[in-house]
């Protein structure tokens, strides 16, 4: 269920009233319009959701009412652990948070498409890090990978958390840059199925 939806002739009445003086019916409808979708959603006007639906194919999940679990072995060095957020076939796009003790790592991987991150908690190290020519991200930050972005090193030398959209799939290579596993949205759905 998405968080509130005008039906289609409302939302039709609503742009002829907004060409006749945007401002004044924005600032008229805006109050009503807001309430009534919250009413709509299922939230309390505080906020508290009461929304059921918590699966990363839906439009929303309550992040601690779903489990970690461990990301697939061969992907990763140590006990990294995920939480599958969303999944888009349509855009190939896929979104999760991972969990990552100090001493783990991610394996050699090629960013086929873009992605950017958000590391909430620790240190990681990509593509060994800053003093091996690469970048080290220390919470609280933000960084993007554009795409074909190699990455031989990311490493984690503290107990880490970091929420990531990928616009595309990974290529996790072997050291002669050999394909093991192309992992995009179809995959990682695959995966978090199997483990949930």
């Amino acid at each position: 269920m998405r968080p509130w939806r005008w039906d289609r002739a409302s939302l039709l009445s609503k742009i002829i009233d907004a060409h006749a003086n945007p401002v004044e019916t924005f600032l008229r409808d805006a109050p009503a319009t807001l309430e009534q979708g919250i009413k709509d959603s299922g939230q309390t006007a505080e906020g508290e959701e009461q929304m059921a639906e918590n699966s990363p194919t839906g439009d929303y999940v309550q992040m601690d009412s779903v489990d970690w679990v461990p990301f697939p072995e061969g992907l990763c060095e140590g006990p990294i652990r995920w939480k599958l957020l969303h999944v888009s076939p349509e855009s190939g796009a896929w979104t999760a948070i991972f969990d990552c003790p100090s001493g783990t790592s991610f394996a050699r991987h090629i960013h086929m498409g873009p992605g950017e991150y958000f590391l909430t908690k620790g240190r990681m190290h990509v593509r060994g890090g800053s003093t091996e020519g690469g970048a080290t991200a220390i919470a609280p930050s933000y960084g993007y990978e554009e795409c074909n972005a190699q990455h031989d090193h990311t490493e984690f030398d503290q107990d880490s958390e970091f929420y990531m959209t990928f616009l595309g799939p990974l290529n996790f290579i072997d050291d002669d840059g050999n394909t093991i596993a192309l992992v995009g949205c179809g995959q990682v759905l695959d995966a978090w199925n199997a483990s949930t």
